[in-house]
Formats: C-alpha cells, structure tokens, sequence
C-alpha cells in the first residue's frame, strides 16, 4: 500500500454523505424486490441479490444493515425495517447449533439494536431490551457449544466439523463475548457451568497460534502475518495437522477476506478486553499475556495486507493466486477490478479497514503513536478508495452497494459479466455490511459521537 499520510477523517465526510444516500437506496430497492422466498440474500447477480446455499450467514446483515442506515441518518424507516424483520426472522439463527456464525447474524440485529437503547439512540423499553439481550445470551451459548478440546485449550469449530478452525470466526467469537458480558451462565451435563469467557480466550488464541503466521519457529519458513483460512486438527489426539483453505487458493496462500477478519477481530476484541478487570482476566493468564497474543495477531495482520496490498488499498482475492504473476508488478500501481488474471475482493477492504482503524487508535491511547499513526492512516487510505467509484455502487438499478466483492472463486461461485475474464461489479452482503459498519465508526469519530464499538450494549 501507499499510505496517504496527508488524510484526514474530516475529508471524507462528502463521501461519506453521498455513501449513506446510496446505502438507503439500495437497502429500499432490496426491500422491494428481493423474493424472499429463495431465502437469504447473499451476493448480487447481474446487479441483482441472489442466495447460494451452502450456510444461512448472511441474513443478519441485511437487516442489519437497515439498522446501521438509521443509526447514520436518524431516518426511523429504516430503524422499523431493522426491528420488525430481526423479530420476524431472525430467531432460528439464536439456536442454530449448525454453524460458528453466530456474531454476524445475531450480533448485527440484536446486538445493534441493544446498542442503540444502551446509547440512548431509541427509548429504552426494558421488556424489548431484556428480548434483545436473551437472544444475544443464547446465541453465545450455543455458539460456545460447538467446542473441540485441544492439546493447548480448545476452539469454536467451523460448520465443516469438529476438526476445523476458521479464521473468520475470530470475529464472531462476538457472540460469545457479548453472552459472556452480559453475565450468562451457560450450563452442561449435570449442570456443569461452562466458563463462556474461558472458551472465548481460548478460541482467540488459538486462532492466534494456528491461523496466523509470524515467520519464526514453527513458521519460521512463512511471512510475518500471514493467515489460512483454516486450520485442521486430529479430534483424537489434539493435534494441530495442517493449514487448509476452503474459500482461498491455498492453506499456503493467503485468502486476503480471512486476512480481514483477523484484523477487525483481534483489533475489537483488544477494545474489549480493556474495559473487563484485571481480576476477571487472572485465572486465564493474566492480563498482560492475553494482549500479548492479541496485539501480536493484530499487528501481523495489519502489517501483512500493507505490504501485499496494491497502492490504492484494495487486495485481490488472494495474495499467492495462481495468475498475480501475469498482472507484472501489480502491488506498485492500484488494483484493477476489470483486469483478465485474478479478480479483487473489494469486501476484504471494507472489513480490514476497520481492522486498520482500531488497531490504530488502540495503539495511539497506548502511547505508541508512531505506530497508531500507520494503521489509522493505512485505514483512511482503503476508504479513501473504497468510498468512491469504481467500488461505491452509484447506478440506482444495481442492488449492491460496494462492487468487486468475491464470494468464493474456488468453486467458481461469483458472476462473471459478458465480456470479462473474471468475476468484477458485483456485490456481498458482507462487503456491503462491513462497508457500512466502518463508515459508522469513521462518521462517530468526524462528529465526536459516542466512539461505535460491537460491546456498547454493556459498557458502563
């Protein structure tokens, strides 16, 4: 990347303006014609939402992000659209014992719409807010309950079973946190209390240890921050086996939306961890231990995507794809989401900015401002990009609003326009949801509101 040290939040203020005008537009036209009878929207076809079976993960975001629209414009029709639909729709996500997913589809409706009672945003009305917090309670636990033991603590395995660990559930652990915070006792056989906050540390540090890389000891032939997607474990014995990739080129190559949510994940659970006691934190390390790992992770991560990032802030969809090579010296000049070899994933950016931003502010109140510096100006770097065109959606028929998302290119899932070599102009829920979350989080900053984090529901 080349990072644009002049930015200042403040000079993206109209793109953050017209963004927010887009996100409404497209949240209606959503609304008016997506059939809901295919199920969840997923990525855009052709500029239009389809679903693509394979896990229900992305409903949360749609009405999540209806929720995100109002908490950014004070328009309340989107705040009903955000509250009816998570009421009419979403408990079948609290309880489904399939799937780690919990904190994007849970932690995007219940959890924003408890934060914004908690903010004082919407009135408070402690029956809907006792509602909110069950659901946030239970669907920690039963994330919580997709355990497997290890040799050095344990993980929240993946929907592809108890042997696999998914670096992007770093940031829906999420849910159990927010279970845990909210002072859930989550319970076993012969009524056995399960330490949610136990299970939590100790998913994160095993992501931390087999998801990411650092280029010494054991991966002392790999680079500093890298990540696999996933990581496979002998359920017998304990064993870590082997990097693998479901959604990537490779367990050797680096997935750069995975890369992502290690960056936004260890950089918020970093936040989080600063506001528990050093008490509540002792008989798991301490407290000095957990950040160590955790601020390792963040920093790695973050450190990575800046240098295997093209100028501009946007990655292609993996940094060792089998055609980068045909594109010449493609990380010194911007990305090009139209180019014939490897398509970009412009959701990676929208999710590792926020990464890039916390972890830069996070590093700024530690007093290492130099540092702090780097990553809040690498993060206004991407959105300075990422809010604009090619990537901001601007025609009023297209359903997405950011373009040059990927899904998963291993399978050969996402659209491919007539004309192109590869999959470019389309959209992801994620992407789109993760573009309007850290436009959010940059807004609250330019305004001096409120600072936006997932555990406002309990601060205080």
């Amino acid at each position: 990347m080349q990072i644009d040290n002049s930015l200042q939040p403040t000079d993206l203020s109209a793109k953050l303006n017209r963004f927010w005008e887009l996100s409404g537009q497209k949240i209606h036209l959503i609304e008016k014609e997506y059939d809901v009878t295919k199920g969840s929207p997923v990525f855009t076809v052709a500029g239009k939402y389809s679903t693509r079976g394979w896990t229900e993960w992305t409903q949360g975001f749609q009405f999540g992000a209806a929720i995100l629209q109002f908490d950014a414009t004070d328009d309340t029709a989107f705040l009903e659209i955000g509250r009816q639909k998570t009421l009419a729709v979403m408990a079948p996500h609290i309880s489904h014992i399939g799937v780690h997913d919990h904190g994007f589809n849970n932690v995007s409706t219940y959890g924003n719409l408890l934060r914004l009672m908690r903010e004082g945003r919407i009135p408070t009305n402690e029956w809907e807010a006792n509602f909110y917090e069950l659901a946030l309670k239970i669907s920690g636990a039963v994330q919580a309950s997709r355990w497997t033991t290890i040799k050095t603590g344990g993980f929240i395995s993946s929907f592809n079973g108890s042997h696999s660990l998914f670096v992007d559930t770093i940031r829906s652990c999420r849910a159990l946190v927010l279970s845990h915070s909210l002072g859930h006792v989550f319970q076993g056989e012969g009524d056995v209390k399960i330490n949610l906050l136990e299970r939590a540390l100790q998913h994160m540090k095993a992501t931390a240890d087999y998801s990411v890389f650092y280029g010494s000891g054991r991966d002392s032939y790999d680079l500093w921050g890298r990540t696999a997607h996933e990581s496979v474990f002998n359920v017998k014995d304990g064993n870590f086996r082997c990097p693998n990739s479901q959604q990537g080129y490779s367990g050797f190559t680096t997935w750069t939306r995975g890369l992502a949510w290690a960056m936004c994940g260890f950089a918020e659970e970093l936040e989080w961890l600063a506001t528990r006691n050093d008490a509540e934190l002792e008989p798991f390390g301490g407290r000095g231990s957990i950040e160590d790992f955790m601020l390792k992770a963040a920093t790695a991560t973050c450190d990575f995507y800046i240098e295997h990032t093209p100028t501009d802030g946007i990655p292609y969809w993996d940094t060792g794809a089998p055609n980068l090579h045909r594109l010449g010296d493609y990380l010194n000049r911007p990305a090009d989401p139209y180019n014939d070899f490897e398509p970009v994933d412009s959701s990676a950016a929208a999710i590792g900015a926020q990464g890039l931003l916390r972890l830069g502010k996070y590093l700024t109140e530690k007093g290492n401002t130099d540092a702090g510096k780097r990553y809040d100006q690498a993060g206004l770097t991407v959105l300075n990009t990422l809010f604009d065109e090619p990537y901001l959606s601007t025609n009023p028929e297209h359903q997405g609003l950011i373009l040059h998302s990927i899904y998963h290119q291993p399978n050969g899932w996402d659209y491919v326009p007539v004309g192109s070599k590869v999959a470019n102009g389309e959209s992801s829920m994620w992407g789109d949801y993760h573009a309007r979350e850290v436009a959010l989080y940059l807004q609250r900053i330019i305004r001096n509101e409120p600072y936006y984090t997932f555990f406002n529901q309990i601060a205080g």
